[in-house]
């Protein structure tokens, strides 16, 4: 999956106009449409070209997972991961 195209970084697409709420739709929407992860109780913000993943997830793989969609958005130099873990104890 790939969105955007590759010429352009974050910041050059948020100074054309490019909303923060577009930004979390696209993100959002690439996340339900993945069944692998649990992305109910992730949460978006964005700070200028900073994506902000904070809220929970149930596995370890879903931090990745999550990351990676929204990298695949913005660049991986644009998301920073405050997600807790909410793993269940071995």
């Amino acid at each position: 999956m790939q969105f955007g195209s590759d010429n352009h970084n974050h910041q050059d697409c948020c100074s054309q106009g490019h909303s923060a709420a577009s930004t979390i739709a696209t993100i959002s929407a690439a996340l339900s449409a993945d069944p692998d992860i649990d992305s109910s109780a992730i949460e978006m913000r964005v700070l200028g070209p900073i994506v902000l993943l904070e809220g929970y997830i149930s596995k370890i793989t879903d931090r990745e997972k999550a990351i990676a969609i929204a990298a695949m958005v913005v660049g991986l130099e644009n998301v920073q991961d405050r997600m807790l873990s909410r793993l269940p104890p071995r």
